[in-house]
């Protein structure tokens, strides 16, 4: 499974994180209007991401069963996991290889790291 959304997904779940609960026509109303989709490409876009385990149309009616943030979570760990052995450090350590994290994205870490501790 892919750990990031496709960008015609992402564009999509951030709509109906926006919006939810919302019935399944309105959001093909929405999305027509936003993206210039059929609404054939928004149930089978809206079909991935139920299958994803991130939204659910039942009765008409889409709502999120992760929200956003948990979403991301989700991913992240799994990114982690799969890709570093789950170690965290090895993948600061590759994420930082290009780019170096500023003061204050150090301090802020630092204070996570506190708060793990204990």
């Amino acid at each position: 499974m892919s750990y990031l959304l496709t960008e015609a997904e992402e564009r999509l779940a951030k709509l109906i994180w926006e919006k939810e609960p919302l019935p399944s026509s309105a959001l093909v109303t929405l999305c027509e209007a936003a993206f210039g989709w059929k609404k054939s490409t928004t149930y089978t876009m809206l079909k991935r991401l139920e299958q994803k385990g991130v939204f659910q149309n039942k009765d008409s009616e889409v709502r999120a069963l992760l929200s956003q943030e948990a979403w991301e979570s989700r991913e992240s760990q799994k990114m982690v996991a799969d890709g570093f052995g789950g170690s965290l450090p090895r993948f600061l350590t590759a994420f930082t290889r290009e780019s170096k994290l500023t003061r204050e994205e150090v301090e802020r870490l630092r204070q996570w790291l506190e708060q793990q501790e204990g």
